[in-house]
């Protein structure tokens, strides 16, 4: 009767609407099997995994099992309830067709017990009898927490004889899951390979990209607009570059966590893996499930394998970041390079010849072939300005002079050999006169530096070259152009000696000014003429070898008169006249000054050129380089430039009682005080910061030494000759490396990316090949599908596991004779109750089999 009612309900129960435990039997591989009673009322089917079962949840169990223990023949019904899952496709035919013998042939009555189960029956009674004398341990009065699931193929074999149909809780319509492929791929496999491929490559190029975020390098030319690769080229290439490491990374340290947790699950002796341990790859792939998930982090973090996890998700996230701070090329400016540059020298210093023929003008020589050139330079002369602002009394604090150069460059100069005013002044007094004396030297930058950076010969980059965005720094060791400007106060009767129209001769009558000086009765060289009062200051006389000045007139107020000419002279001389009549007679003299060093820096929006002087610690003061060079040695042909400069700002206007706007100004400025104005400049330092273009246009394309080293017969070369000079350089080009101190902190990203990446490559080599990834969701879904249900996770089916459930042992095991894999959780305590010892005897098994034995039997290790 039984019988017919199993062929009636062809959907086979997990649990049949009773509370009779003895209904219920265990055998030795602690599976529930059902048997049902004839009075049981078949219960609502519940879907179910491939060849299991699954309990149905309900609540007070312990009520429930121990009720039906005291009242056999009460009958309670129990809602199955819970979410599971269910293939809605039908199962092959061919699936079906599968099974062999004995399990096709009760395939046939979903009830019929096929051979394989025949050890449920033998402990059926056992049980039975048990539960009779109370004997019913604690592990088996409700369902277990950590009930596992244990095959025994080993006495499954010896059960072969026919047996009453009883109540199963294998399906046998449905097939076992056998597996079609080994656990282990060799080396030879292509994922194997593929794996190897990219973990090399991830090494290599970690390696490399460490390498050259530690060595910096500058990559000059080759990353410019007129280089091999242009700045957003390399840049875009960089990044491609870093992203290809940080994903090759992430593929290799997602399959070194999955190798390391597949083989510790097989591993019978281990600890199994946990689900905390299975969410580590998600870490990588996803480090937002750090925080969303961070349970898992709170119980896997700080074990072993969890700490390189974690360090592997904090390099995956910043390793692009690490890579654009300290690899990607950046503009930025390099250290100080000592090296030896070459400028091009092609005529003398302040050859005025050569001076007029570069100067550039619209006008065509063959227009104006004798004025046309000193017409150019006195226009260029008349744009200049003077120094102003509040400064000190003291000349070494006072504003630092300042001119253009090719009207993009700004050009300072320095207070050199200062002396005392206000000493100097009282030496030269006399008698009841208080003389007003100042004595001033300008030094100011070669400007042949400027042509010497942008010489191909030096192949520096321009800004131009890199986007508008380049810059370099160069200090040069080259002697510096200097004026030196010597102005004193004096009487009318002083001045006689050196005024014509003062003189017996000149009868204080007007001078032809279209004839002076010639046809003049003034003595020629080398008679010396009348001696004055400041002989000394202003080293006239024999005793000197220098010839005073002679004057046409006394300027009326706020007029200047010039002597520019003389025989051998090396000064130029101007008379000015004060508002309130008083006379001031300066002396201009160029020179070159081995005090100093010249720097300049330019950009795209212009650039900067200084003086660096009077410093101990500057090694490249050209007194340094050239230490038995004499300083301020004057330089005489400075004059004829110095001549057509003070002719070109109207410094000559007084003769014919001009009123010249600037020789006005300069009147103005004359001290009346034996000490310098903090408020305006004095004449003197007017004169310099006036007189200071002519320096830098007088040093262009002159040598970088202090003398002429070319044949003395000549001032010009008709093939300009390049010069070399010592010199520290300092470009901004595209190179590696941080930019700021706090960036140098992503070096232990790029360490420890090379650092893990080496460590997967040398386990992938170790192990010679790869075992199924299980901690793949596609591997766990099939394999957690097909494994039996557990107590462990009970509750978790709705919203997922937590807490203690993540600190559960899950261990990968395989029945043998079906070649089978499932995963169960880790192994409850001892029974008390006897289980069925398995046979000792030896069996054929298949390469799967084999496979998994080596697998399961290893030693535990460290991760």
């Amino acid at each position: 009767m039984s019988h017919q009612a199993e062929q009636d309900n062809p959907t086979p129960l997990l649990r049949q609407q009773t509370s009779n435990l003895s209904d219920y039997t265990v055998d030795s591989t602690s599976t529930f099997v059902n048997t049902p009673s004839p009075a049981a009322t078949p219960g609502s089917p519940v879907h179910h995994r491939t060849g299991y079962r699954r309990l149905a949840s309900f609540n007070n169990e312990d009520t429930a099992y121990h009720g039906s223990r005291h009242s056999p023949s009460s009958s309670q019904t129990i809602q199955a309830h819970g979410l599971g899952i269910k293939n809605l496709k039908p199962l092959p035919s061919s699936s079906r067709a599968g099974l062999s013998g004995s399990d096709a042939a009760s395939s046939v009555n979903p009830l019929l017990s096929p051979p394989s189960l025949q050890s449920i029956r033998e402990h059926k009674q056992d049980d039975r009898e048990r539960e009779d004398n109370g004997d019913w341990d604690d592990y088996t009065s409700r369902p277990d927490p950590y009930q596992p699931f244990v095959a025994n193929p080993d006495t499954e074999q010896l059960h072969k004889q026919a047996t009453a149909p009883t109540v199963q809780s294998v399906d046998p319509r449905e097939p076992w899951c056998t597996a079609r492929q080994k656990l282990h791929h060799g080396k030879g496999n292509w994922l194997a390979i593929t794996a190897l491929i990219l973990s090399v490559y991830s090494t290599l190029m970690s390696g490399l990209w460490f390498g050259v975020a530690v060595a910096k390098p500058r990559f000059g030319h080759g990353i410019a607009h007129t280089g091999r690769m242009s700045p957003a080229t390399a840049t875009l290439i960089a990044a491609a570059i870093a992203k290809s490491i940080e994903l090759s990374f992430v593929t290799v340290f997602v399959t070194f966590l999955g190798q390391v947790l597949s083989r510790r699950a097989l591993v019978k002796q281990s600890k199994g893996i946990t689900i905390s341990e299975m969410s580590m790859r998600q870490w990588v792939m996803q480090p937002g499930t750090m925080i969303t998930h961070w349970q898992t982090v709170r119980y896997a973090a700080l074990t072993f394998l969890g700490m390189i996890a974690l360090s592997g998700a904090v390099i995956a996230m910043l390793y692009t970041t690490a890579s654009e701070s300290l690899v990607a090329p950046k503009l930025k400016l390099g250290p100080v390079e000592h090296r030896m540059l070459h400028g091009r020298v092609a005529a003398t210093f302040a050859n005025e010849p050569f001076i007029q023929k570069s100067c550039q003008t619209p006008i065509p020589e063959s227009a104006d072939p004798e004025f046309g050139g000193s017409t150019c330079i006195a226009i260029e002369h008349s744009g200049q300005a003077i120094a102003s602002g509040r400064g000190s009394d003291d000349l070494a604090k006072r504003p630092a002079p300042v001119a253009m150069l090719y009207d993009n460059t700004t050009v300072q100069g320095s207070w050199i050999s200062n002396v005392n005013m206000t000493d100097l002044s009282q030496k030269y007094s006399t008698g009841n006169y208080s003389r007003v004396v100042t004595n001033v030297t300008m030094a100011m930058p070669h400007a042949g530096v400027f042509g010497v950076m942008r010489d191909p010969v030096n192949n520096i980059l321009q800004p131009q070259d890199l986007e508008g965005l380049g810059q370099y720094e160069v200090q040069a060791s080259v002697p510096a152009p200097a004026v030196n400007v010597i102005c004193a106060s004096m009487q009318r009767e002083e001045l006689t000696p050196i005024v014509f129209s003062e003189w017996p001769l000149g009868n204080g009558t007007a001078v032809n000014l279209t004839d002076w000086p010639k046809n003049f009765p003034i003595p020629a060289y080398p008679e010396f003429i009348n001696t004055t009062a400041v002989d000394d200051l202003f080293e006239f006389g024999e005793k000197y070898g220098r010839r005073a000045p002679v004057f046409p007139k006394l300027p009326v107020n706020y007029n200047t008169v010039l002597n520019t000419t003389g025989w051998f002279a090396d000064s130029i001389y101007l008379l000015a006249t004060s508002a309130t009549g008083n006379y001031t007679m300066c002396s201009l003299r160029g020179s070159l000054s081995t005090k100093c060093s010249t720097r300049y820096s330019a950009s795209m929006s212009g650039g900067s050129m200084s003086t660096h002087c009077e410093d101990t610690n500057d090694h490249l003061a050209y007194s340094k380089t050239y230490p038995n060079a004499t300083e301020g040695v004057l330089q005489k042909d400075w004059i004829t430039v110095a001549a057509e400069w003070a002719r070109a700002i109207s410094l000559d206007a007084g003769k014919a009682d001009g009123q010249s706007s600037n020789a006005r100004l300069l009147t103005q400025l004359i001290p009346t005080e034996q000490r310098l104005n903090p408020s305006l400049p004095s004449m003197a330092e007017a004169l310099a910061v006036l007189a200071g273009c002519t320096l830098l246009t007088s040093s262009l394309d002159s040598p970088f030494i202090h003398f002429w080293n070319y044949s003395t017969t000549v001032s010009t070369l008709d093939e300009p000759q390049h010069q070399a000079f010592q010199a520290t350089l300092r470009t901004k080009d595209f190179a590696s490396g941080p930019n700021q101190p706090w960036q140098q902190m992503f070096y232990v990203v790029l360490f420890f990316t090379f650092a893990t990446n080496s460590f997967c490559l040398i386990y992938f080599l170790v192990r010679h090949g790869l075992v199924t990834d299980f901690i793949e969701p596609q591997n766990l879904f099939s394999l957690s599908l097909n494994s039996p249900p557990s107590h462990a996770l009970d509750g978790a089916c709705g919203s997922g596991p937590e807490n203690e459930q993540l600190l559960t042992n899950w261990h990968i095991k395989m029945d043998q004779q079906r070649e089978h894999f499932y995963i169960e959780n880790g192994q409850r305590p001892p029974m008390k109750r006897k289980t069925t010892r398995p046979l000792d005897f030896e069996m054929d098994t298949s390469p799967i089999v084999n496979t998994y034995t080596k697998l399961s039997s290893r030693h535990t290790s460290l991760l």
